[in-house]
């Protein structure tokens, strides 16, 4: 059975977030101030920690990057602009 999961984000350079394996990423959005991700779970699977990376826009970014972008988000009426990297799962 699928279904749609929300995981709310902390604005850190890197985060594990708990989802079951094979999650789709659809989106990241603010909801409540908040930064959000949401997935399309198979929410019969396993768990597993995905890591996400956030990069805040002019920040340096190591030379064997290898991530995915997932989207983009703002704060603060725009003055803070981070982006989001999936790293796959741990």
């Amino acid at each position: 059975m699928k279904a749609i999961w929300k995981f709310e984000l902390n604005t850190t350079d890197a985060q594990s977030v708990k989802m079951p394996l094979d999650a789709e990423i659809l989106t990241v959005q603010m909801q409540n101030e908040n930064p959000c991700l949401w997935c399309l779970v198979d929410v019969e699977k396993e768990k597993a920690f995905r890591e996400i990376r956030i990069i805040d826009t002019g920040h340096p970014i190591e030379n064997d990057f290898t991530g995915k972008y997932i989207g983009t988000y703002q704060v603060y009426g725009g003055s803070g602009v981070f982006h989001l990297f999936d790293y796959g799962y741990e």
